[in-house]
């Protein structure tokens, strides 16, 4: 049915029916995507493994034509002063670095500045139960903000992958169910685990950014098939709990609006507002007037 046959049957009867695409933001291709997983410290150069442009301008500019309406910044443990985004609806994470600062943490969190907390398991050597961490899980609950792991390949050759494994995330899960907990990256390459800690633990999410780097629509379909697609498709099957998966790209590990594509075809389109919106309202504290999911 034509959009103009549609809209004469909605003024003539009122019917919705066969014109249901028209009050579809999925449709339109308006859904608001919610991307947890960027990164904001700019420079001057481009991002070396992606070559993108590592710009506040491109940053925005990615944003408007992936229709992203909020996002997280995960900011770096070595680089704590990026810059305060709140107008542009980017709420930031405070990185936890080698020396844990839970007063420094607090306060930012009491001023706004921060809205999660992040920890870079693996790029820090120490597992996620390592009792260092403990004053940061109380912190969370207190401030009933989530906490996100870096799971899984390390960025830096220096990294120890015994750390990055998300299996010892359960052990944290059990000990701080009042803290919602968020599995960077599924794990990647440990995937299954990834999943079943998240299918077993009420208060663990999932995020799939940066399971390939650099503009998708560049690579080849299979590639992207064989090492996105499908292993986000696995673990989604597999938790089964829509409200447990999270959108993230990684940004500037690659362009929005092809990651954005690649993920939507891992999803169910059914499920596309929990994924893509509704899920980062659930979990992060993002005001509700920076996203209108539908």
């Amino acid at each position: 049915m034509g959009t103009r046959h549609c809209w004469t049957v909605l003024l003539v009867s009122g019917a919705l029916a066969g014109c249901a695409h028209l009050a579809d933001p999925i449709a339109r291709g308006e859904l608001p995507v919610i991307d947890v997983h960027t990164h904001t410290d700019f420079g001057t150069k481009p991002e070396p493994a992606a070559g993108i442009p590592y710009t506040l301008e491109e940053y925005l500019r990615q944003r408007r034509e992936a229709h992203v309406a909020a996002s997280v910044s995960l900011a770096h443990y070595e680089d704590p002063n990026s810059p305060d985004l709140a107008r542009e609806h980017v709420l930031r994470c405070a990185g936890v670095g080698t020396q844990v600062d839970v007063k420094e943490i607090e306060s930012g969190l009491a001023a706004g500045r921060y809205g999660c907390i992040k920890i870079y398991l693996g790029y820090i050597p120490r597992a996620a139960a390592d009792p260092a961490y403990e004053p940061v899980y109380q912190l969370a609950a207190r401030r009933k903000v989530p906490v996100v792991f870096h799971t899984g390949d390390t960025y830096a050759k220096s990294g120890l992958l015994k750390y990055s494994e998300p299996l010892g995330i359960d052990e944290v899960a059990v000990a701080h169910r009042d803290v919602n907990f968020v599995i960077a990256h599924l794990g990647n390459p440990w995937i299954e685990s990834a999943a079943e800690v998240a299918y077993k633990n009420p208060n663990v999410y999932v995020e799939g950014s940066a399971l390939l780097v650099g503009d998708l629509s560049r690579l080849p379909t299979a590639q992207v098939e064989e090492y996105m697609i499908r292993p986000i498709r696995w673990a989604f099957g597999y938790i089964e709990d829509p409200g447990k998966f999270l959108y993230g790209t990684d940004w500037p590990l690659n362009d929005m609006k092809a990651y954005l594509e690649a993920y939507k075809k891992a999803i169910p389109r059914r499920y596309w507002p929990d994924v893509f919106c509704r899920n980062a309202m659930k979990v992060f504290p993002i005001p509700a007037d920076w996203a209108r999911c539908p």
